[in-house]
């Protein structure tokens, strides 16, 4: 080994992009950096930056990059996805479309990972950290340092997506990476290793949260909030947490052993030498199937919270909800293997697994038959929150009635890696999942910033969203049952499915509009934001305690910590001084630190190293993330005290 491949291992100006379309796409990249850096600094903001948000462990600041950084990854998701339709809607017969077959399958790839791992999860562990501790009573979480590392964790699996942009390339083995095709013999290049590498960074990431936010549940609620008092988004990021808990360490293990297959020259899911390659499907779907779940309670607790504020009700069943919670997560463990009928596993495997996912649909329609009862005989209000949830509601319906179909083994043998799966996954995460999250920052908005968003654009954007869907996925319901499969770049001219992915081009290009409205929408509203300013707290007629507080709410949350006596608090104490006391204590809060980001930018440095061999690289940045750990580890505490004339004088200033 010379001092080159030491210092640099395989890096070298081969691995710049080499068509043109990655080109474009890494300049995009690169100009979007400088660009965020040059108005950093010509307004001279990265005193403040520093100071107040990228070593904040306030989680409602840490909420909001969380935020930033899934819209950010939504833009790239979404531009993979109109690339992918654009490629399916030229590329018939004699045409090869504006993609070669290696950069399509690496588009494919990067467009599932990105929108699971960087987008979904994004938008839940952002508005978690911004709602949870309001919730509950709460002035932070757990273990703010942790949810802090957290975050920064969970960015530099992000980056580390992006880098492939520009160096060298991406997994073209699917959003999962089945082995064979991810073995280093048949993706013998670095994008495997980039898609490895993320996601093990974000998941560790995502591990944590989970942890912090389930102890926060159990031990940080306000005096009188049983588990039977806790609004029903607490209850669905409990359920949430401990799947997360449970499940993602399969994650760790599952990636930890295909790194060791392919930089260490072991044989777990090799075909050879005693490997199994349905070992990693195994693994990989045991933590997967329980990742769908995690995602889609938080958005089902969003809608609990704003069916019965938009008709005027309290929430029906609330017992029934929380009891198909929990059992949603029983139950999410004991479906996985649905994700391959066809590997053989034997008629009685597949009639377990098979019932397991039927049953699973009961519990998740005992919420939808809840949510119909809250709104009947009430006095509803179609506003943009409302609106994303009655678009759930009939997607939502459709694509789990396709669920339900392909839960019957005879017919997924049928559709199985067909579009017919592509259409039911994705009506099953864009409507479950994103709208409800959409839902859930359009409500919160005001509580967040202090001014509401702009409803008519916000309009406008859910029916671009909505049609933009069905005309997007729609057609790939009838391409599937017509046979055509998933991943597909080209196809002959002669099976007549051009007007069909002419159609979901269509539809794409009507969802991107719809993203585009929703920016809109919000650089509208904050130069109007005087206009639309609400420091009451409760501009929407709120029920639960973080409509109680200023906003938006200062970084201690609440001066007093409440005392519940009932469901829905703040809805029976208005008009009274409940949650109001005249005189305060000091608050202990603790300081901000720069050790999560430090911590996470030597593992980024790590795991590029493996990425690319640079060993040299690898070992200090190795070292430099141990010290980190281990100076605060030892470090003492620091902590900020509020006192009550500072309280009193922040809260002056909100009411104003």
């Amino acid at each position: 080994m010379n001092w080159y491949s030491l210092i640099f291992g395989t890096l070298s100006w081969s691995q710049l992009p080499q068509n043109p379309i990655a080109w474009f796409g890494a300049c995009c990249v690169l100009l979007g950096g400088l660009v965020v850096l040059g108005i950093i600094t010509y307004n001279k903001f990265w005193t403040r930056l520093w100071k107040e948000w990228l070593t904040s462990v306030d989680p409602k600041r840490i909420g909001v990059m969380y935020l930033v950084v899934a819209a950010i990854m939504l833009a790239r998701g979404g531009v993979d996805a109109l690339l992918m339709r654009a490629q399916q809607a030229t590329s018939v017969g004699d045409s090869q479309g504006i993609l070669t077959a290696q950069h399509f399958q690496e588009i494919f790839s990067a467009h599932g990972s990105i929108m699971i791992f960087f987008v979904a999860m994004g938008f839940m562990f952002g508005l978690i950290n911004l709602i949870l501790p309001l919730q509950i009573g709460a002035r932070d979480v757990a273990f703010p340092f942790l949810n802090s590392l957290s975050f920064w964790l969970f960015a530099a699996g992000a980056v580390l997506v992006n880098v492939s942009l520009v160096l060298g390339d991406f997994s073209a083995a699917g959003w999962l990476a089945y082995p064979p095709l991810s073995e280093l013999a048949y993706s013998p290049t670095v994008g495997v290793d980039y898609w490895l590498w993320s996601l093990q960074i974000s998941g560790i990431g995502s591990l944590l949260s989970g942890v912090n936010f389930l102890v926060t549940i159990v031990r940080m609620r306000c005096k009188g909030m049983t588990y039977m008092k806790m609004p029903m988004f607490v209850w669905s990021v409990f359920g949430a947490m401990w799947l997360v808990v449970v499940s993602f360490p399969i994650l760790t293990v599952t990636l930890a052993l295909l790194a060791l297959d392919r930089t260490a020259g072991m044989h777990f899911f090799t075909a050879g030498f005693g490997g199994n390659m349905m070992m990693y499907v195994n693994l990989i779907w045991a933590w997967g199937h329980p990742e769908v779940y995690i995602l889609i309670l938080p958005a089902f607790g969003i809608f609990s919270e704003v069916v019965p504020v938009f008709s005027g009700k309290k929430l029906a069943g609330y017992t029934s909800m929380v009891l198909s919670i929990m059992a949603i997560v029983a139950l999410s463990f004991l479906v996985w293997l649905h994700h391959f009928f066809t590997m053989g596993a034997g008629a009685d495997v597949n009639a377990f697994f098979g019932i397991m996912t039927a049953v699973i649909a009961i519990p998740t329609g005992v919420k939808i038959f809840n949510w119909i009862f809250t709104m009947y005989k009430g006095r509803i209000r179609f506003t943009t929150p409302m609106l994303w949830f009655m678009g759930f509601v009939v997607l939502f319906t459709l694509g789990g009635i396709a669920g339900v179909v392909m839960a019957e083994p005879p017919a997924d043998y049928q559709l199985h890696n067909s579009l017919f799966l592509v259409a039911h996954f994705h009506t099953m995460i864009v409507s479950g999942v994103l709208f409800g999250y959409f839902a859930g920052l359009t409500y919160w908005f005001p509580k967040i910033f202090g001014f509401r968003l702009d409803e008519r654009l916000g309009r406008r954007a859910f029916w671009f969203w909505l049609f933009g869907f069905i005309l997007a996925f729609g057609p790939l319901y009838v391409l599937g049952l017509m046979g055509a499969t998933r991943r597909i770049d080209h196809y002959a001219a002669a099976t007549g499915w051009q007007g069909w992915f002419i159609i979901a081009a269509i539809g794409a290009v009507l969802i991107a509009c719809g993203f585009i409205t929703q920016i809109m929408q919000l650089v509208h509203s904050i130069k109007c934001r005087n206009d639309r300013r609400d420091t009451t707290g409760d501009p929407w007629n709120g029920r639960t305690l973080e409509w109680s507080v200023v906003s938006p709410a200062p970084f201690y949350n609440f001066a007093t910590l409440p005392v519940v006596e009932q469901r829905d608090p703040f809805w029976y104490s208005k008009g009274s001084q409940l949650l109001k006391q005249e005189t305060y204590e000091d608050i202990v809060m603790p300081k901000n630190t720069s050790a999560g980001l430090i911590i996470a930018g030597f593992v980024f440095l790590c795991a590029f190293g493996i990425v690319w061999h640079m060993w040299l690289l690898v070992g200090i940045a190795l070292l430099g993330a141990i010290i980190t750990v281990l100076v605060r580890v030892f470090s003492e505490e620091t902590e900020y005290v509020v006192t009550a004339s500072e309280v009193e004088r922040i809260e002056r200033m909100h009411t104003i």
